[in-house]
């Protein structure tokens, strides 16, 4: 598997499948661990290698905050919790349901409405131990802010940890191929919104962008963020 990538003083990007999915973990002073996202139905294993690599086993996890409740983010949080110390995810009040019921809201695709009925398609239902709103701080490895960046779900939010100026986009923003681009349209419950709350990544403060999906930007990151967000005529 790729290498864990550190971010920041105690921050470290995990990839679960190359730069293309990822997840994050944060080290609290105590020494034990939040994790950001949970990847695929096959990603625990490469999570709980990625611990390994920083010296950290899923027992020294405490808390699993998932941006989103989509198969790609939410499909080992299960796993991720009966080996954790975690007692269930953290999650926006908007998106817990589907990720007690295993399973993503509904899109405007009939296409996806189709696809997300067949087996295979949702993930182990999973119990939420914490939900959060828009202006939140979460208690993560001194503090994280939760920004709410509606649209590819409903509870879709992006995160601030202060002390590193890392931002997590979540799916608001991906990196692929070393170029920003929306989230695929047909996976967003409202694409138009995706683009419009995108627009709060463009006023926020961080040193380092980190993308679920592709690598970090961690030079001039807000002002190559915010070009992006110009560009789309998402900001002025």
């Amino acid at each position: 598997m790729a290498g864990v990538v550190a971010l920041g003083q105690g921050v470290h990007r995990i990839p679960t499948a190359g730069d293309f999915i990822n997840s994050f973990a944060f080290v609290e002073e105590d020494g034990s661990v939040t994790l950001v996202d949970a990847g695929t139905r096959f990603a625990n294993k490469r999570i709980v290698a990625g611990l390994a690599q920083i010296g950290k086993h899923p027992r020294d996890v405490q808390r699993l905050v998932l941006t989103h409740a989509h198969l790609d983010h939410a499909g080992s949080a299960a796993k991720v919790v009966e080996q954790s110390q975690a007692r269930g995810v953290t999650v926006h009040v908007d998106d817990a349901q589907y990720v007690r019921r295993g399973s993503p809201p509904a899109t405007g695709s009939r296409m996806m409405t189709v696809l997300n009925r067949l087996p295979g398609t949702g993930w182990t239902p999973c119990p939420v131990a914490a939900t959060v709103q828009d202006g939140d701080v979460l208690d993560v490895a001194g503090g994280m802010s939760v920004h709410h960046t509606p649209g590819h779900t409903p509870g879709h939010i992006s995160l601030i940890h202060q002390e590193s100026g890392v931002l997590i986009t979540g799916d608001s923003i991906f990196n692929m191929n070393a170029r920003m681009t929306w989230p695929v349209k047909v996976f967003c419950t409202d694409f138009p919104l995706t683009k419009r709350t995108a627009a709060v990544l463009g006023d926020l403060d961080y040193r380092v962008a980190a993308f679920t999906h592709g690598p970090q930007i961690d030079t001039a990151a807000r002002e190559t963020v915010r070009g992006f967000l110009r560009r789309e005529g998402v900001v002025r």
